[in-house]
């Protein structure tokens, strides 16, 4: 069995092979030779923690695993990320372990790919404007890969607290891409993509706020009752997502779906797009 600690992920895992990773099961979970099992995700009762197991398997590379971890919202504090976890791989033939790999770059990578995959295919190819919601330790992340999938010449960004949007402030910078903080409206207003990236509980863009033709990745939620985006704007636009189940209960989808403004045959799979099967 092979250990791979956190220290070693870097060397090992691009950016770039990540985004290809994801791209390449997206499109087997459309063909169904990919699979997501059941989330389980519970709030422990300590620390004002939320932790839980994702796994799954990939039939055609044999890649059986899951991902143990949470959201540590007092770790920052602690000079820790919030969100800690590790990956197990076993052997699809008899079970047994393979590796232990430590999991918070390769989630915070996997997770910045999966928005960078739905820029790449669904945002308007002339999009000049770049929204941000969040500028947590995934943000950085989140900037990062959507500034490779278009020619961005802005990006304007929103936080609770302004006095954190220094770290995509200097990535902007770095990227040679103009950056302004600014309110909600005003973000709605001007972004062509937005991306949001927030433990939130309630809606934080609104449909009023939000102009035709925006393309938005909601990446902040994946457990039930967090919710980023107004469901009146989800009941209006075309919904995407890589796995239906999971978007219907505890991603972003799951408040529209409950009212009824949502069915989950409205839902999109990322992979029939990818695959070319959706128009």
């Amino acid at each position: 069995m092979l250990v791979v600690p956190e220290s070693a992920v870097a060397g090992l895992m691009s950016p770039a092979d990540c985004f290809l990773a994801v791209e390449n099961v997206f499109a087997a979970m459309a063909k169904r030779s990919a699979v997501n099992f059941p989330v389980i995700r519970e709030a422990i009762g300590h620390a004002d923690a939320l932790y839980g197991f994702k796994s799954g398997f990939d039939r055609d590379g044999l890649a059986l695993g899951l991902k143990a971890g949470g959201f540590w919202p007092g770790n920052a504090a602690k000079g820790l990320t919030n969100h800690q976890s590790s990956v197990f791989l076993f052997d699809a033939d008899t079970g047994r372990c393979r590796a232990v790999v430590g999991g918070n770059l390769l989630t915070a990578l996997r997770t910045a790919a999966a928005s960078a995959i739905s820029i790449k295919y669904l945002a308007r190819a002339d999009a000049e404007t770049l929204g941000m919601v969040g500028a947590g330790h995934q943000s950085t992340f989140q900037l990062r890969a959507a500034l490779e999938q278009r020619s961005f010449r802005r990006v304007v960004a929103w936080n609770r607290d302004p006095t954190k949007l220094g770290r995509l402030a200097a990535i902007a910078q770095e990227a040679g891409v103009s950056f302004e903080a600014v309110d909600l409206d005003a973000l709605g207003a001007q972004a062509d993509v937005i991306v949001t990236v927030t433990s939130s509980f309630r809606p934080i863009l609104m449909r009023a706020q939000i102009k035709p033709g925006t393309h938005i990745a909601c990446m902040g939620t994946d457990t039930k009752g967090k919710q980023e985006v107004d469901p009146a704007f989800l009941a209006g636009a075309t919904v995407f997502t890589d796995d239906v189940t999971q978007s219907a209960t505890i991603g972003e989808a799951q408040h529209a779906v409950a009212q009824g403004l949502l069915a989950r045959a409205d839902l999109v799979e990322m992979g029939a797009v990818i695959l070319g099967t959706h128009r």
